[in-house]
């Protein structure tokens, strides 16, 4: 029998599931699929390079392009760390809020897309809706690239993608992108009171550090005024480090983890390559005057494209009509909304709650706003039957 379930009670499904990035997420991927077939429904999964993880994409309708697709990551970020008041896997409903991980980011927007699902079948759809979820946004968007390319090939071509992060269901037309970055420093290591014969992979750091935060002073001197993102402009942000051994060596070894967020009129490569050019320049000579072992590595880890606003997009053109919003949105957190956009589908962000929420403790999704994605996914359905 074709199982059913309320917005909410789908919610409380997926957040039941551990899918903390770090471990495997095919769990809820093998629920998702069993409750696609139970009503019929044909699942694709596309594996990581491991199989120990998955992205699902299924369509719904007749077999023609033009379709919209649904989209969400199935993955959250860790608990650890956190207080929460509540059991953050075992969805709590208090005061009109529901807790847990993922509630708000995004198994709210997921939850209410699949328990939609009857809606969709019982539609007599021109379109098809299109629904995909992915793994491993919260380490870079990995998981989107290859299943957009599976759905691709594999069913109809959609025109338009709504990414369902949490925007307060208000139309969010573009975000910057992010390049993260590792950099590996290798110094010289010598006694402390022989400072001037070695060279401390901490201070060459500490010197790189400092470039990419006057790089963001540079880029907040200049912001233009009516930007609309908060802030105006792209920053280059050093979030992790670690080196040295002892407090009497230069230290060998130093690494330090970097976003580059940028206006998506910039790319995060024009500003590696200007990074990479003071490296050359600037450092590596002085380092290697000292010894010729001295070397700065660079590690792409995850390489995140904007999302940028388009003229008369039908995302957007479809989501406004359907919401009766307006307003002018821009945010700064990445999205897999630009990798659909790079493939040739038009895009927007519109999903339930806040990003204020999202990686928070006590993190929630309020039920007006699930049951007002749940209405927004009816006119929707309405639309593409019309």
């Amino acid at each position: 029998m074709p199982e059913i379930y309320s917005p909410q009670a789908m919610l409380e499904k997926l957040v039941a599931f551990d899918t903390v990035s770090h471990k495997s997420n095919l769990e809820l991927i093998a629920f998702v699929e069993a409750y696609l077939a139970s009503h019929g429904v044909e699942a694709h999964r596309v594996y990581n390079a491991d199989k120990t993880k998955a992205s699902l994409h299924a369509f719904i309708g007749p077999q023609t392009d033009g379709g919209v697709v649904l989209s969400a990551h199935t993955d959250v970020v860790p608990v650890e760390g956190q207080t929460w008041c509540s059991d953050p896997f075992r969805l709590c409903e208090k005061g009109g809020k529901l807790f847990g991980r993922g509630s708000a980011d995004m198994k709210g927007f997921a939850g209410t897309v699949l328990a939609s699902v009857p809606d969709f079948l019982s539609a007599d759809l021109r379109k098809p809706i299109h629904i995909a979820l992915s793994y491993d946004e919260e380490v870079g968007c990995l998981g989107a690239p290859d299943m957009i390319a599976d759905m691709l090939r594999v069913g109809p071509l959609p025109q338009l993608a709504i990414v369902g992060e949490p925007s307060g269901m208000k139309t969010v037309t573009g975000h910057k992108g992010i390049i993260v970055l590792k950099t590996r420093v290798k110094g010289f290591p010598v006694h402390s009171s022989q400072l001037d014969r070695g060279v401390s992979a901490i201070s060459i750091a500490a010197r790189l550090i400092t470039w990419l935060d006057s790089k963001t002073l540079e880029n907040r001197s200049r912001a233009l005024p009516g930007c609309l993102f908060d802030p105006p402009y792209s920053t280059l942000h050093c979030g992790v480090i670690s080196g040295g051994c002892a407090h009497n060596i230069t230290a060998e070894y130093c690494d330090f983890t970097t976003d580059i967020r940028t206006l998506p009129e910039e790319t995060g490569e024009d500003w590696v390559a200007l990074y990479r050019q003071f490296i050359d320049t600037a450092v590596l000579p002085d380092m290697r005057r000292i010894s010729v072992m001295c070397d700065i590595e660079l590690e792409e880890i995850a390489n995140v494209p904007a999302l940028k606003p388009e003229m008369d997009g039908p995302a957007e053109h479809l989501v406004r009509s359907l919401t009766g919003d307006n307003t002018e949105n821009h945010v700064v957190f990445a999205t897999e909304g630009g990798q659909f956009q790079n493939a040739g589908i038009s895009t927007v962000v519109c999903g339930p709650g806040s990003i204020d929420q999202a990686h928070q403790a006590d993190e929630y999704v309020e039920v007006s706003q699930i049951q007002d994605c749940a209405h927004f996914l009816k006119k929707l359905t309405q639309r593409l039957s019309d």
